[in-house]
């Protein structure tokens, strides 16, 4: 472990909080010390959750840890059973509580209460959110479901929506849309917004549905080992990716691969915008795996962008984000250090990353356009309005998302025409808050600017350099530098500068 100041995923109970959360009728007793309680922050703030998560803290202190912290357990446990009438009680330690051994799952077993309990093991040292999540959603449906006859209709059960998703809630009202056009009955919901009676009917359906692997695989596996249930490996995330997922549950269900494309947008917005602001426009792509995966497909295919650098946080994923990088021809980051991303980003100098909250913020510091396409997010990216990112109006969402950070042709072209002007130069904060910075101060006799390795930058090759895109240029004056250094050069003039960028273009 290290200390950080961003992390892209929080310890696993942190993941079995979302399950909880995400259910109704099951409540969570976690034995956490004082300042592991902090999951009313997570879903109320975060995701502006119009109720608290169900989730009951021991939150013992310094003090305890002399005396019987087990007792501590127990009584916490009596007492949400006896306020809260849940249907199941899940049970687990947070990181720092696992440390004193106090063994929730067997005191939890031993309480004999009238309810299912289901204890979580998870190990909070060497793995993290999405396993926690994964493993508890396993353990509930391993101790709930039941051997049913299967429905009367072709049915599936739509696996791995949790709390703090990335748009889980729309994409569960897409994929459902999706299914009832084949004539496809949903059969339950889970984690998102099931209760324990939920869990226990997931043997009736004909298939799953896995939405999000890295939350749901574990069970689906299971309940296709033991129910006979096969499930679905296709995230439909993008307009090639519906289709495929839509023949793919046709081949599952036996039923008419259909697909109403009528409200679909993307193939012809993207086809008939100004070719220079979309058209091989290079893009950086990194999230979760399953995230990634499907941006990285709509990127190229759909959009005509070149993906530049390609990676995931969580390295359950790492085997198909690598397979994915090596068809593009680039070596997959696999990596949850976020100053490694940045390093990454930088290296590859990218007009538009799609990332996490995390690489909004690296885009902002690098002067790069980024749009969102993966948790961690922030409470923007759990908005008010519908905005799926699976199947058909997912793809227009998304075809949205990610072309309104880029600057336009025309937008740029009229960028370089006034770039000295007041309100359009570089150091001009936004216009649409209301203020422009002034022009930076002209100096009379300017001082040649000192690049590595002593070479000078002359007045008039800086003052080229500054038309030369932010987002570039970093990259243009490193480049410039290395080749006046392989020449032999002392002085890098607007000549010099040309020579470099011609050198390069070949």
């Amino acid at each position: 472990m290290k200390l950080s100041v961003w992390t892209y995923e929080g310890p696993p109970h942190v993941g079995a909080m979302r399950v909880a959360t995400a259910m109704k009728g099951l409540h969570f007793v976690l034995h956490a010390p004082q300042g592991d309680t902090y999951a009313d922050l997570l879903f109320t703030m975060i995701e502006r959750r119009n109720h608290r998560p169900p989730v009951t803290y021991t939150t013992f202190q310094a003090r305890d840890l002399g005396s019987d912290t087990a007792r501590l357990f127990r009584e916490s446990c009596l007492s949400a059973y006896e306020r809260f009438k849940p249907e199941a009680l899940l049970i687990g330690a947070s990181c720092t509580a696992e440390l004193i051994q106090d063994d929730p799952g067997g005191l939890g077993a031993a309480m004999g209460l009238p309810i299912p309990v289901i204890p979580v093991e998870l190990p909070s040292y060497q793995r993290k959110e999405n396993f926690g999540a994964d493993e508890t959603f396993f353990q509930i449906t391993r101790a709930l479901a039941k051997s049913l006859p299967r429905t009367k209709t072709v049915s599936a059960n739509l696996i791995g929506p949790t709390a703090l998703g990335f748009r889980h809630r729309d994409d569960i009202t897409e994929v459902t849309a999706l299914l009832e056009d084949m004539g496809i009955a949903v059969n339950v919901v889970a984690p998102f917004d099931a209760t324990p009676s939920d869990i226990a009917r997931l043997g009736a359906a004909h298939f799953n549905v896995l939405m999000y692997p890295e939350t749901g695989e574990a069970a689906c596996r299971w309940l296709e080992r033991t129910f006979d249930q096969p499930f679905t490996k296709v995230v439909p995330i993008g307009v090639g990716a519906t289709q495929d997922f839509v023949q793919e549950v046709a081949d599952i269900s036996g039923a008419t691969a259909r697909l109403d494309t009528s409200r679909l947008r993307l193939p012809w917005y993207s086809a008939s915008v100004d070719s220079t602001y979309l058209t091989g426009k290079r893009v950086f792509v990194f999230g979760d795996g399953s995230h990634v995966i499907t941006a990285a497909r709509i990127a190229k295919s759909e959009m005509g962008f070149d993906v530049v650098g390609v990676g995931c946080y969580n390295r359950e994923m790492a085997r198909p984000v690598r397979a994915l990088a090596k068809e593009l021809g680039l070596e997959a980051l696999i990596s949850d250090d976020y100053l490694d991303v940045e390093a990454a980003i930088s290296e590859a100098s990218p007009e538009l990353i799609l990332g996490t909250q995390m690489e909004r913020h690296i885009g902002k510091r690098l002067g790069i356009p980024c749009a969102v396409i993966s948790s961690p997010v922030h409470v923007q990216d759990f908005p008010a309005r519908y905005a799926p990112q699976m199947g058909v109006e997912g793809a227009n969402v998304i075809f949205d998302t990610w072309v309104h950070p880029l600057v336009m042709g025309l937008e740029e072209h009229l960028l370089a025409m006034f770039r000295e002007d007041p309100e359009f130069h570089d150091a001009a904060g936004p216009s649409h808050h209301g203020h422009s910075a002034p022009l930076p101060p002209v100096e009379e006799n300017p001082k040649p600017q000192v690049a590595s390795g002593d070479v000078i930058w002359l007045e008039s090759a800086q003052k080229e350099l500054r038309k030369i895109p932010i987002f570039v240029r970093g990259k243009a004056r490193r480049n410039t530098e290395a080749f006046a250094a392989s020449q032999g050069a002392q002085e890098i003039s607007v000549e010099l500068l040309y020579e470099a960028k011609a050198y390069y273009a070949r």
